[in-house]
């Protein structure tokens, strides 16, 4: 297992998300500022898998994007630039988002999240996400600090 910067408690001071919409279980890279690694283990137990899809589990894209919208908050609050301690980051828009493969329980997700630039409360960051090294979703997104 990679090294852990921020655990899932610590990841839980950060942002406000709380299970079963946590999709964040550790930080393992942090580079203030630059980019962010993160994982996700996903599991059986998942509540999405009960109806996506009865008989063959696949984690929504939908949810894989907002890993990763996660991934690029903790990214921004974390970094000195960041709108600061007790504010929220708002996922605004996602451009160019491509799904490549499924994410099915046993896997774990890794996210990769770089800063690309900001303009006033707006960031800009784009990453994404594999499983075993395989691209499973990549894109940019735009969040507003609130």
């Amino acid at each position: 297992m990679d090294k852990v910067v921020f655990d899932v408690n610590q990841v839980q001071e950060i942002i406000p998300h709380r299970p079963p919409f946590l999709m964040v279980d550790r930080v393992t890279e942090f580079q203030e500022g630059e980019r962010i690694v993160c994982e996700k283990a996903v599991t059986i137990n998942e509540p999405f898998f009960a109806g996506h899809f009865p008989g063959k589990p696949v984690m929504p894209g939908v949810l894989v994007l907002e890993a990763m919208a996660q991934a690029g908050a903790i990214l921004a609050l974390k970094s000195s630039e960041g709108p600061g301690s007790g504010k929220i980051l708002y996922l605004v828009g996602a451009d160019n988002v491509k799904w490549k493969r499924m994410v099915v329980p046993g896997d774990t997700l890794r996210v990769e999240m770089k800063f690309i630039k900001r303009r006033g409360n707006f960031w800009f960051i784009d990453g994404n996400a594999t499983v075993e090294g395989e691209v499973v979703a990549q894109g940019e997104i735009m969040a507003m600090a609130g």
